[in-house]
């Protein structure tokens, strides 16, 4: 009994192992999303109460000169009509120059990705054929000088050889006793001829290899070897004027060793001045083949593909472009002061030609509501800066539980309000349509929309991770990931972000 209790343990077992290891798959811990375009949404969500309307203080956004008022005091204005307007003439300037510099920014990034036109690709690949021309007379040039150093090898052994015949023959004619002359001119006949020699066997692996490496070393040792030729000379035709040979060797012989001497220190220069010439032929070879490679290269960089990194770059730049035009557009759109409402100017604080300051108690115009009731709230102080006049507010009335209502902020309190050690500031908000049966006193759930992007890029927050100030996400690419740097934008309210750059649509990321 026992036996099979260990036979069924033993396969029940191993069914265990054979399952987890060979038939369960391998859970999903991630989920694999695709980039998408859509709406983002940035809301804050309160709860005010409804009052009876009071006088509403307007004032500027922006700091600046008043140019205008367009309304009197008792006057009926409209919701939306323009009561004054700050001068935006230096406004207007900045903007003009900011869209020049966003279509611009433009232009670069839509050629970037359209990449360069075939006139251009001629132009480049023109530049890289006058290059290939150039390297080839820059060689050519030096191929020249090669030949013509080894014609002044040449002749510098020719003069050489001769050098040293002429000192054979005065040698055994002249110089045959044992005296110091003779010892003198024996010993510098050894040296030319060792010399001459030397000459001969660079000048013979010349022939046999002329490669540059060879010419420039057969230069070098023959310039040397004719150095010592010359000092040679020069110590001979020093012994012909001893007491003991003035008379003896003829003028003829003195004439001829002079002759000698001033070919060799000609082959000298002829051979100095090859090696310069060679060295300069050398120099300008390697600067056409330096300017070739930099022709291809920028050839290449031209026809290659837009870098993931150039992309981002360049977009940033439009992005950073459109944000001033966008900033700029804002606040020459700030510089009208506008009616929220409907209602009547009870008084007008300022005259054009005065300065209006942007601290929102620099009161400009004070107007009266012909809505009987509006809506007020306290928003705490990390709130309020994300709240502008005229945004959208969703107001539902608990005595109204079936129906959402349509509103706008109409003014915002600058001065703070202090609750139990936190800081609010008073939102005013203004209804659409006045609700019938709308009572003071009623409680309001507020949903203020304070920015919204339509037609975005969006991903979900929580694919987003931060390393070293930078927004990463892993994107799931020919069954790999890839770490990318994204620029994000808008953060909704529903936990989708908007995506300016580093992404594309269509795109797959990971959310763990």
């Amino acid at each position: 009994m026992n036996k099979k209790i260990i036979i069924v343990a033993s396969v029940i077992i191993l069914t265990i192992i054979i399952y987890q290891f060979f038939l369960k798959k391998e859970e999903i811990d991630y989920e694999v999303l695709r980039v998408e375009r859509g709406n983002v949404v940035q809301t804050i969500s309160e709860t005010g109460q409804v009052q009876k309307g009071e006088a509403i203080n307007l004032s500027f956004k922006n700091s600046g000169e008043i140019e205008r008022i367009y309304v009197k005091v008792d006057q009926e204005v409209s919701k939306g009509a323009t009561l004054a307007k700050l001068d935006i003439g230096q406004l207007s300037i900045q903007l003009s120059e900011s869209r020049s510099v966003l279509s611009s920014a433009q232009s670069e990034f839509q050629k970037l990705l359209s990449g360069v036109s075939q006139e251009e690709i001629n132009k480049y690949q023109t530049a890289v054929s006058n290059k290939e021309i150039t390297l080839e007379t820059e060689n050519q040039d030096l191929k020249d000088a090669a030949e013509d150093a080894i014609n002044s090898l040449e002749d510098a052994y020719l003069g050489s050889y001769n050098a040293k015949i002429s000192v054979d023959d005065t040698q055994r004619t002249y110089f045959t006793k044992n005296d110091q002359e003779s010892i003198t001119v024996a010993s510098e006949q050894q040296k030319i001829a060792s010399a001459v020699f030397g000459i001969k066997s660079y000048l013979d692996k010349v022939n046999t290899e002329s490669s540059q490496e060879n010419i420039d070393s057969a230069l070098s040792q023959s310039r040397n070897s004719l150095l010592v030729i010359s000092e040679s000379l020069r110590i001979i035709r020093g012994t012909f004027e001893e007491s003991t040979y003035r008379n003896i060797v003829p003028a003829a012989t003195k004439t001829s060793l002079d002759t000698h001497r001033s070919n060799i220190n000609t082959s000298v220069t002829d051979i100095t001045n090859a090696q310069q010439v060679i060295s300069l032929a050398k120099l300008a070879v390697e600067t056409a083949k330096g300017n070739l490679q930099a022709a291809k290269d920028d050839l290449a960089l031209l026809i290659a593909p837009p870098r993931q990194e150039d992309i981002i770059l360049y977009q940033n730049k439009v992005n950073q472009a459109q944000a001033q035009v966008d900033l700029l557009n804002r606040k020459i759109a700030d510089s009208y002061l506008k009616s929220p409402v409907k209602g009547k100017i009870i008084e007008i604080k300022k005259e054009p030609g005065e300065l209006a300051q942007a601290t929102g108690q620099d009161i400009v115009i004070v107007m009266l509501s012909d809505a009987p009731f509006e809506i007020k709230v306290d928003v705490y102080e990390e709130d309020i800066t994300k709240v502008e006049q005229e945004d959208e507010v969703e107001i539902i009335l608990v005595a109204f539980l079936d129906k959402v209502f349509s509103g706008k902020v109409i003014l915002i309190n600058p001065a703070e309000k202090v609750v139990d050690g936190v800081v609010y500031y008073e939102v005013v908000i203004a209804f659409e349509e006045t609700p019938e049966n709308l009572r003071p006193g009623m409680t309001a759930d507020l949903v203020i929309k304070t920015d919204s992007r339509e037609n975005v890029l969006i991903i979900p927050e929580e694919a987003i991770q931060k390393k070293e100030e930078k927004n990463i996400v892993q994107v799931f690419k020919d069954g790999q990931t890839e770490e990318r740097e994204i620029q994000i934008g808008l953060v909704g309210s529903d936990d989708m972000v908007e995506v300016i750059s580093g992404l594309e649509e269509g795109e797959q990321i990971i959310v763990e």
